[in-house]
């Protein structure tokens, strides 16, 4: 059985689009290639908006879940 990665938390919940996004593109960009980040958002966009992004990017959502109004996102970084 494989261990997951640490994870990264990013907590963007209150913000509006597209900062969410805005705030993942610039963590994405301090780690490095098999990092994996968690972030927490309220923006309903963010589903839409990170689904588009990663996909165009090249990462992989392994997780995403809603509770409560609020999104979960897990991100590896693959690029």
């Amino acid at each position: 059985m494989s261990e997951i990665p640490s994870k990264i938390e990013l907590d963007a919940r209150g913000l509006s689009c597209p900062m969410p996004l805005l705030k993942l593109k610039q963590q994405l960009n301090c780690m490095q290639i098999g990092q994996w980040i968690e972030v927490k958002t309220t923006d309903p966009g963010s589903l839409r908006d990170f689904a588009a992004f990663t996909a165009m990017v090249g990462h992989i959502i392994h997780e995403q879940s809603e509770q409560d109004n609020e999104y979960l996102f897990i991100i590896e970084k693959r690029v």
